[in-house]
């Protein structure tokens, strides 16, 4: 499709599954032009959920002047769900005892094992439709291939924020090793000097990284404890089943949300989260 032009596509629905759409240009679906198509049944299949989330996982390969991506590398620029980062996706809100559904749609040019903290799940379904029941298994990683859909399905009986991530170590992790020359292993890459690290507002200091949480500030965030985007990096983000009073202050400040406060500077550590 030409810039400004349009086409219209009619066709009729003859399954119910996670599909999805893509560019066939290489440098544009690395670029982000992908995106669900959902296909619901007439008749929910049973048992019913509550809550149904779709992530789409990506890797932002892209090379100046360079129309394809770099199928061969092994060091991509960014590890995302739906295009943001850990700390930086927004957390998944439910309520205890409800039952999820999470759509894993991998549209990236690598393979994605997706674990689960805190809770047993069932893959229940594909790309290409429902899987039987008879088949379901319970477990907390799944690998999710190139071009491939998994759906898990759990019910949130425990209280607490409970990380999402794709286990390979260095998917979990975004421009934190230097990619040119030979890799450096064990060396130190920041200033000792303090007066060197206050010439720069924000220092990640002993790797913290305290100022991630003012740019994590999102209704979503409410009640996190402090430094909690510590540990949370690339292909990851988190699960809060909260309790109906967490749950009704999230939805009051996504109706109202705070005005946004600047980041400061230097070591302090901030409150994550909405005060």
């Amino acid at each position: 499709t030409l810039p400004g032009g349009t086409h219209v596509y009619e066709f009729t629905l003859n399954q119910t599954n996670t599909c999805f759409y893509h560019s066939h240009f290489p440098m544009q679906e690395m670029m982000g032009s992908i995106g669900f198509f959902l296909i619901h049944p007439k008749v929910p299949a049973g048992p019913r959920v509550d809550r149904d989330f779709g992530l789409i996982l990506q890797e932002w390969d892209l090379r100046p002047n360079n129309p394809v991506p770099n199928s061969l590398a092994m060091e991509f620029n960014w590890l995302t769900f739906n295009g943001k980062s850990g700390p930086d996706c927004t957390p998944m809100i439910v309520r205890e005892g409800e039952r999820v559904r999470i759509r894993l749609l991998n549209m990236g040019m690598d393979h994605h094992p997706i674990h689960l903290h805190g809770f047993q799940f069932m893959m229940t379904g594909t790309e290409g439709g429902r899987v039987p029941e008879a088949l379901w298994y319970p477990q907390n990683t799944v690998l999710v291939g190139v071009a491939q859909v998994r759906e898990i399905e759990f019910t949130a009986k425990m209280i607490g924020e409970w990380m999402l991530h794709c286990h390979l170590p260095h998917h979990m992790m975004n421009n934190m090793f230097p990619m040119v020359g030979p890799m450096q292993h064990g060396a130190e890459h920041w200033p000792k000097d303090d007066a060197e690290k206050k010439k720069v507002p924000g220092y990640p200091q002993d790797m913290w990284m305290p100022d991630d949480d003012p740019y994590s500030h999102k209704p979503e965030n409410f009640g996190l404890r402090k430094s909690w985007s510590a540990a949370m990096g690339g292909m990851m983000t988190l699960i809060r089943v909260v309790t109906p009073e967490v749950y009704g202050k999230i939805e009051e400040l996504r109706k109202n949300p705070p005005p946004r406060k600047a980041p400061a500077g230097g070591h302090e550590q901030h409150q994550g989260g909405v005060k």
